[in-house]
């Protein structure tokens, strides 16, 4: 299962500089293609884990103005 991130950056925010890093540091893999990011379980993971790491992942970006969007593909 993997779960992919897009992510909107706000020209009044953050730099994107910053925004990878924060995301890599949580180990978050950067990703060429269609998503910016992907995060692989490696399992089958139950809901309650999705959300825990869109939480973990909005917490990482609080205030930097940044809008994601997250696609989990089991």
């Amino acid at each position: 299962m993997e779960t992919y991130i897009d992510v909107y950056v706000n020209v009044d925010g953050e730099k994107s500089s910053v925004i990878f890093k924060k995301l890599t540091d949580i180990g978050l893999k950067h990703n060429i293609g269609e998503h910016d990011f992907v995060y692989d379980w490696g399992k089958v993971a139950p809901i309650s884990d999705e959300l825990e790491l869109a939480d973990k992942i909005q917490e990482t970006l609080k205030g930097t103005g940044v809008i994601l969007r997250f696609t989990t593909v089991r």
